[in-house]
């Protein structure tokens, strides 16, 4: 590898190093930095100049990282943290000005719940702000908010370490959905019920629900399964046609309830209950925007979205 000058070096070449290594593509990584694939192509012909290694090569459909990419991927992506970090953490925020992009992560469940209120707000408030919202990876999210990749995660993530602030949002707990008209809608739901009936399993990537499952079967609650869906939005109109029956988060449950189509039937069981926050790091505590959007989803959303 050639000696670096690191005072010339382009720190726009080690943003397009990084878009490529999470994208796995020259096209994915034009597309998350509105840029050509053409001016993509140019910045990786440099970056290998750089580096004097192919760092990327392509296999099937993929850009496949080298072994020096792979050993420089993770302090270019903390360097690059940093700076944005150093960037920011003192710059003045003005919500009706700014347009600064925000990537959230969110699961499925926080999307729903959360997502409506929160761009009617931005709407009206900071008008020009976009958000970028990513899928909630219970694996990376810890490493995401390190670097600044990722500005706020919002969920149940009690697995994140102390570097990270957490602000409550509320505490979820679940509830059985059926239709108004199913039979065992007048309930209450009584143990014998719950083993006749038929569900829908949803292995959704929600840590909330993923714990509430690994209750169920650490408590050797077996569930007659009709079906299984990857994610929660399809499962209340299923519920809604058929004598289905789902678990589902109580906060969603009111939110699809709002017709009164369906009815919410409590557990013969207890399971434990979810602290929903959103949660941000350490690193940009002094970053004007992360707080000021954090705090709107603590004292405004919150809110708006049990309303």
């Amino acid at each position: 590898m050639n000696r670096i000058n690191t005072e010339t070096i382009d720190l726009n070449l080690i943003r397009v190093f990084l878009a490529i290594w999470d994208t796995k593509s020259l096209t994915g990584a034009g597309d998350k930095l509105c840029l050509t694939q053409s001016a993509v192509s140019h910045a990786l012909k440099r970056l290998r100049s750089e580096f004097n290694d192919p760092l990327f090569v392509r296999e099937a459909n993929s850009m496949v990282p080298t072994t020096a990419a792979t050993q420089l991927q993770s302090p270019l992506r903390q360097a690059i943290g940093i700076i944005n970090g150093a960037v920011l953490q003192y710059a003045a925020f003005d919500p009706a000005r700014a347009s600064r992009v925000f990537r959230v992560a969110m699961s499925d469940v926080s999307e729903y719940y959360y997502l409506p209120p929160l761009l009617a707000e931005l709407e009206t408030s900071a008008p020009q702000v976009r958000l970028e919202v990513v899928r909630l990876d219970v694996r990376t999210v810890g490493a995401s908010l390190y670097t600044g990749d990722v500005d706020l995660a919002v969920g149940y993530l009690p697995g994140l370490k102390g570097e990270c602030e957490h602000k409550w949002l509320l505490t979820d707990s679940f509830v059985c959905l059926v239709r108004a008209d199913h039979p065992i809608a007048a309930g209450p739901l009584t143990q014998a019920a719950f083993a006749d009936q038929r569900f829908i399993y949803v292995s959704t990537e929600a840590t909330g629900h993923q714990m509430v499952e690994r209750w169920l079967d650490e408590s050797g609650i077996r569930r007659n399964t009709a079906l299984q869906l990857g994610h929660f939005t399809m499962a209340p109109e299923i519920v809604r046609q058929t004598d289905l029956a789902v678990i589902y988060p109580r906060s969603i449950a009111r939110r699809v309830n709002r017709l009164g189509e369906f009815a919410l039937l409590e557990l013969p069981f207890e399971t434990p209950s979810i602290e929903v926050q959103v949660h941000t790091h350490l690193h940009f505590a002094n970053d004007m925007g992360i707080q000021w959007l954090a705090g709107m989803l603590v004292n405004r959303i919150s809110s708006l979205a049990a309303a």
